[in-house]
């Protein structure tokens, strides 16, 4: 199966997701974001939706793209090879999705090239080597997650200045964590192994970061 249909027989349950809906991660992410009236904004690796329907309350025209059908984004594409010119929109965004896409240097090579002035990034941030087993376990989508040295860096090569940073621990439901992929069984288990010590009964402290990035070209 591909990872299209994977993603088409999950889109209920990320639509679904507390965690994706709501946070402090999301809140900080429409800080930065602004007031939106007359601008518009793309969202790359919409997934259920939860950060356009922020940014289009603060007033931006938000279009979504997802390579899964089944996420039902405005525009159906990978986030390595973005349809759209140069410049296109005045915010770019995306929110839990760069972990999954192939190339993380093409992807925002794109979000650079079609951004007019900002960027808005918030991905799993690299914790260690027990955390990204799990992950692929849970979810064979995963690519891989990066430091924020190696962020920083990926930024300067794809001409994105960092203008701001956060990281934050998400609290969510560990057994909810794995139903949404899925995750069952033996893979489960050794997926609770791995991540003991992230652990506290059902709860899983999961780290994320933000960038806020501006267009230096």
């Amino acid at each position: 199966m591909d990872k299209g249909n994977v993603w088409d027989e999950r889109a209920q349950a990320y639509r679904d997701s507390a965690p994706h809906a709501a946070g402090p991660d999301l809140d900080r992410l429409v800080e930065w974001a602004g007031a939106g009236a007359g601008k518009t904004a793309l969202d790359v690796g919409s997934g259920g939706g939860h950060l356009a329907r922020r940014l289009q309350e603060a007033g931006y025209a938000v279009t979504t793209c997802d390579p899964s059908p089944g996420m039902h984004p405005d525009v159906i594409c990978r986030a390595e090879e973005l349809p759209f010119p140069r410049a296109s929109f005045d915010l770019v965004a995306s929110r839990l999705a760069f972990h999954h896409f192939t190339s993380t240097e093409l992807a925002l090579a794109e979000v650079a090239r079609v951004t007019a002035d900002a960027f808005l990034l918030e991905d799993l941030l690299f914790v260690d080597e027990r955390v990204e087993q799990a992950e692929k376990l849970r979810d064979p989508s995963h690519m891989r997650c990066y430091s924020l040295d190696e962020w920083r860096a990926l930024f300067a090569a794809a001409g994105l200045a960092i203008e701001a940073s956060e990281v934050i621990e998400r609290q969510t439901s560990f057994s909810a964590w794995l139903e949404r992929c899925n995750c069952t069984g033996e893979t489960a288990e050794r997926a609770r192994e791995l991540l003991s010590h992230r652990l506290d009964g059902d709860n899983y402290a999961s780290t994320v970061f933000l960038l806020e990035g501006v267009k230096t070209s």
